[in-house]
């Protein structure tokens, strides 16, 4: 069968302020994965020596940038932002193509990466440090913030625009110039979202885009002696690796990986908006983001009732193309991460976990095209199941029965992973004691796991996350470096001086 091409393009990296075409012969298609005849582009894969290139470039640039008054700095980000809001339609169009979320998760997305860069940009007239009291006589001591240097932002697929703007926004604003390599499978996303900060006007090699494999440009980034920090959004296994390696070189780096994200439903909750909760965050982007709801944790009394209205809500939810009015699910993003969470459907079975809804792939002529899954709800979870501990990145969700408050807290604790976490209850003595006792970044009462906003801090801990937080005024802290200093003006030499 002949594949259609919608609007073909070489996608090129952007060096320099020059947008150029790798000289590489490696070459894969991006595909929508809603409908895989349709070839949206091609990604060159860049080679080491062009990662360099870029590294190089920004090299160049870091003198002149860092020494931009912060204030400038933020206000030609708070452009950016403007030219994003001016383009969010054409931003998430491509978005939806390439990545697979319906227009209207698009359009969230595009929500809070504008509110992530608007506040980024303020953080210009707000790069403050402070003045703190010497013990000694005539001193005057302050600390400052200064920019990093060259820094490299590797960013996921699943979030393609609100990632790298929650790490590029902030890391301009502090000074720094930057490489950014996102996945291989948004390349489009990528592309208008540094033409977006080009137009804003960056001068050439403060912000350079490299397309290519993490094996060849993320390798050549971590391990390039030129580049000072590394933030990095992805896997466990490749961030583990990614911090152990920006460790040996004494550089600063951020990890934010994998969760296994707990709601908690307790006796007094109120059931309907508990269960839109669960459903919203269980299927909302396919489950394809780190804060999806993927436990259930439910008091047994109230059990029952909970997972038969949760299957009924399941079934309103409407798979298919997001570019399609009324579909409120659309596909996984490529053929690996469909077949990744088919294989956690056959692991559900054969663990005994029962099956209540969904737990195949999409059938019908609508969904022959693309990368469709069921939403899928299993039952009787025992709480160390592969399907209960493991992150499926998909639309799974497993209901995990316990006893009592006491059981819930120690089975949503039980994994690795630490990122969100949520709570239905109206009882204040137990609110409080989740929020004291729960392993988690983040955590919400009475509202689902998804979900943050710019002004917050955003990250987990245990398996999930390493590095400073991002988001929020904390995140100068990583993207910054803190000077303190010293001013002696008594004019005299003083003997003896034991600091």
């Amino acid at each position: 069968m002949t594949k259609s091409k919608v609007a073909l393009t070489t996608y090129k990296n952007f060096i320099d302020g020059q947008w150029v075409e790798s000289r590489s012969a490696g070459r894969v298609s991006n595909i929508n994965p809603a409908n895989t005849e349709e070839i949206l582009g091609e990604v060159i894969l860049s080679t080491r020596d062009e990662a360099r290139q870029a590294v190089e470039s920004a090299e160049k640039a870091l003198e002149g940038w860092r020494n931009t008054p912060a204030p400038v700095r933020g206000n030609l980000v708070m452009k950016a932002a403007q030219l994003m809001s001016a383009r969010k339609n054409e931003l998430a169009r491509a978005l939806t193509l390439e990545e697979g979320k319906t227009l209207s998760e698009s359009m969230g997305e595009l929500a809070r990466g504008i509110n992530c860069v608007e506040f980024a940009a303020a953080e210009g007239r707000r790069l403050n440090g402070e003045t703190i009291p010497s013990e000694l006589p005539s001193n005057f001591c302050y600390t400052l913030r200064q920019p990093i240097g060259v820094v490299a932002c590797i960013t996921p697929w699943n979030f393609p625009v609100c990632i790298p703007a929650w790490k590029i926004a902030p890391a301009l604003v502090c000074g720094n110039t930057i490489v950014f390599k996102p996945a291989t499978l948004t390349p489009w996303t990528a592309t208008l979202v540094t033409e977006i900060f080009a137009e804003a006007g960056l001068p050439p090699g403060v912000l350079n885009l490299v397309l290519g494999s993490g094996g060849e440009v993320g390798e050549e980034l971590v391990n390039n002696n030129k580049v000072r920090a590394i933030s990095f959004t992805g896997s466990n296994d490749i961030g583990s690796r990614l911090y152990n390696q920006g460790a040996a070189r004494g550089i600063k780096c951020q990890c934010e990986m994998g969760g296994k994200n707990p709601i908690v439903i307790l006796e007094d909750a109120d059931l309907p908006l508990a269960v839109e909760s669960t459903v919203t965050g269980a299927f909302g982007s396919t489950g394809q983001r780190c804060t999806a709801t993927s436990r259930a944790i439910v008091v047994e009394k109230i059990a029952d009732t909970f997972v038969e209205r949760l299957v009924e809500r399941t079934k309103k939810v409407m798979v298919g193309n997001g570019v399609e009015s009324g579909i409120t699910m659309g596909p996984s993003v490529d053929k690996s991460q469909m077949e990744t969470v088919l294989k956690y459907l056959d692991i559900g079975r054969g663990e005994g976990a029962k099956l209540r809804i969904g737990g195949k792939r999409c059938e019908g002529e609508k969904y022959s095209k693309g990368y469709f899954v069921e939403p899928t709800i299993f039952d009787h979870v025992k709480p160390d199941m592969r399907i209960a501990q493991e992150e499926i990145f998909g639309p799974v969700l497993s209901v995990i029965r316990v006893k009592d408050f006491e059981e819930a807290l120690a089975v949503a604790n039980g994994v690795k992973y630490g990122l969100s976490s949520a709570l239905y209850s109206n009882d204040a003595s137990r609110i409080f004691k989740f929020i004291e006792r729960i392993e988690s970044g983040i955590t919400h009462v009475n509202s689902g796991t998804p979900g943050g906003e710019a002004q917050l801090p955003f990250g987990g801990i245990k398996a999930t996350g390493v590095g400073a937080r991002e988001m929020g005024s904390t995140a100068v802290e990583f993207w910054s470096e803190l000077k303190t200093v010293y001013i002696d003006f008594t004019g005299v030499k003083r003997e003896g001086n034991l600091y």
